[in-house]
């Protein structure tokens, strides 16, 4: 494969084939991501590619699932991007789902027709960063959308039978907004009502804006403790008809994987314990991006 620099995916795609069609992220500024900063955006040619799909149906045939990498596949233009889903529906014919990350941009450069075309041809899943559903925190982080961009965008991608992991990140919005970044994050993800929600806690990167204003003392990271308060919050103001809402990351202090609305109360119990001393959290020395 024609890997090139670091490559993130998400943990639900960790025995996926990897197929890297973009270096890096179409949006990049976000305050609290130093995921990409070395790399600029591009699309590779498609002879490394196909020569990658090539390789996959050499060496990768026990594995069902296929990630696209990098940050944003779905920016790719529709031409391109159908005849590359074509090849891995061609030479790799047992994957049963192809997955890639989706920002509002990139959704919002697809029309309804082509979304729907992009899951006839295999994309089962896409995962989007929401992060905040407060404008203030979302224009803070400069993350390019507001609360409402969000939701259409997030309706948008369901409507064509593509499947909707969202990412949140519990502490974003620090001391001073914490319980307004949980309401309001709720507030979103049951107006867009994805399947699966994947919750992360915020840790900060050196080099990175948000780290630089922690630094300076103008962002203060809340405690764990109140992290744990924080995701019991937005998860009772999360309101979703039949979804997962995973706070299982390697960040998170206290594992959590529920479905909703079914286990939301027995969830909410367990954070409680927590917060009382009965449940035992992740110590900081484990926790990892």
């Amino acid at each position: 494969m024609h890997y090139e620099g670091m490559m993130i995916r998400p943990p639900s795609e960790a025995n996926s084939i990897l197929l890297q069609v973009t270096l890096g992220c179409s949006h990049n500024k976000c305050t609290f991501c130093g995921t990409f900063r070395e790399k600029r955006f591009n699309i590779k040619k498609d002879d490394i590619i196909f020569e990658d799909i090539e390789f996959a149906r050499n060496h990768c045939q026990r594995q069902n699932r296929l990630f696209i990498c990098d940050g944003d596949a779905m920016i790719v233009p529709q031409k391109r991007l159908t005849k590359i889903l074509k090849r891995i529906k061609d030479r790799l014919p047992w994957v049963e789902r192809v997955g890639l990350y989706a920002n509002t941009k990139s959704i919002g450069m697809k029309t309804d027709e082509q979304l729907k075309e992009l899951h006839d041809l295999g994309v089962k899943i896409a995962y989007m960063g929401l992060e905040s559903g407060d404008d203030h925190i979302l224009k803070e982080i400069r993350k390019g959308a507001d609360s409402a961009k969000m939701i259409k965008m997030g309706r948008r991608l369901k409507k064509s039978g593509i499947k909707l992991s969202i990412t949140v990140l519990l502490g974003l919005g620090g001391q001073e907004r914490s319980k307004v970044h949980a309401t309001e994050t709720g507030r979103v993800l049951s107006a867009i009502d994805p399947d699966f929600v994947g919750a992360l806690t915020l840790m900060l990167i050196p080099g990175t804006e948000l780290n630089d204003q922690y630094e300076k003392g103008e962002f203060k990271l809340i405690s764990p403790e109140e992290m744990l308060e924080e995701l019991g919050l937005m998860i009772a103001s999360t309101h979703l008809s039949n979804g997962l809402f995973h706070a299982n990351h390697a960040s998170n202090y206290l594992p959590i994987r529920a479905k909703l609305p079914q286990e939301k109360e027995k969830t909410l119990e367990l954070i409680s314990q927590a917060l009382k001393g009965n449940v035992e959290l992740k110590p900081e020395f484990m926790r990892a991006l």
